[in-house]
């Protein structure tokens, strides 16, 4: 090539390989101690046409895009709650330095520090085959099961062989931890419940018979929480039992409802509201969503693991 051809191919190049990615783009995850209890929470950036795409998983509730966001070299400032009449805005600081963010949140209350991680890829092969099912429920007690916070505002009783959430109350976690797994559970869900099954205890499958229409696909019966809708929406059945069959290797989930795959596998990009950690690389328990409603019932909860 003569020199007046690799200028040229120069000139046309350079632009380009000056454009450095954004230290910001990925999937961050957030785990907060606090005083009583962890938060989780986590961060996704993408860039597209040389602007940033942000979307942000509060602790509760659902991932929501933000547009009020800042970038100044390699700072970023989020407002991820407007200021009101009475209340300041809550604004993330972040500094992205050596793979991770770290900063602080600002908030009418106390400032939090805050650090970030990259989301680990999870990427694994689907096991050839799994173990015999295990029950998690014996139907006599609570055995294996334990409340989330005060055990005196739990509301999980086993009545004729059903484990019952009686009333609003505590969450109910698995005492096993586990990482890739098949899980078996049938509910019986009454109108108006709203509860979740959640996977790793971090990410939710959405168990509700709240009004009809009164929320989107990904957030209502079925969905991974705010994360992916069924491709299919089934007819309401409150008071009937439903049977459940979920399969999760690293990201990849597939849910099947009635004995109709209703999400196929699919990649979970990330935690979703009520996570009890942002660990997502963590085996993790199962938990049951009690915090809302009571009401529900459960029964023939069992788990299969990958054989070794």
């Amino acid at each position: 090539m003569n020199r007046a051809a690799i200028a040229l191919v120069s000139a046309i190049f350079a632009p380009l390989l000056c454009v450095a990615a954004s230290p910001f783009a990925g999937r961050w995850d957030f785990t907060v101690p606090g005083a009583n209890s962890t938060s989780a929470y986590w961060l996704g950036v993408t860039e597209k046409g040389g602007a940033l795409d942000v979307w942000f998983q509060p602790s509760g509730g659902n991932v929501i895009q933000m547009k009020d966001f800042k970038v100044e070299g390699s700072h970023l400032s989020v407002t991820t709650a407007a200021a009101t009449a009475t209340r300041p805005a809550t604004t993330w600081e972040l500094d992205a330095a050596g793979g991770k963010l770290t900063g602080v949140i600002k908030s009418p209350t106390n400032p939090t520090p805050v650090t970030g991680l990259p989301a680990p890829a999870l990427n694994r092969p689907e096991p050839k085959a799994w173990t015999t099912p295990v029950s998690l429920f014996n139907g006599k007690d609570l055995s294996g099961w334990a409340p989330i916070g005060n055990p005196a505002n739990s509301h999980w009783i086993v009545a004729d062989g059903l484990l019952v959430n009686e009333t609003k109350g505590d969450n109910l976690k698995s005492n096993a931890v586990y990482t890739d797994f098949k899980v078996h559970f049938e509910v019986n869900c009454p109108d108006n419940a709203n509860s979740g099954f959640y996977l790793r205890g971090r990410y939710e499958v959405q168990l509700e018979y709240e009004a009809a229409g009164s929320e989107p696909p990904e957030r209502g019966m079925g969905a991974v929480y705010g994360r992916i809708p069924p491709s299919t929406v089934s007819p309401r059945t409150p008071g009937a039992w439903e049977t459940f069959d979920i399969m999760l290797v690293g990201r990849t989930v597939t849910v099947s409802r009635n004995g109709v795959v209703t999400i196929d596998h699919k990649e979970i990009e990330g935690i979703t509201g009520g996570a009890l950690d942002a660990n997502e690389g963590d085996p993790g328990p199962f938990y049951i969503q009690g915090d809302h409603t009571g009401g529900l019932k459960f029964r023939n909860i069992t788990v299969s693991v990958p054989k070794p």
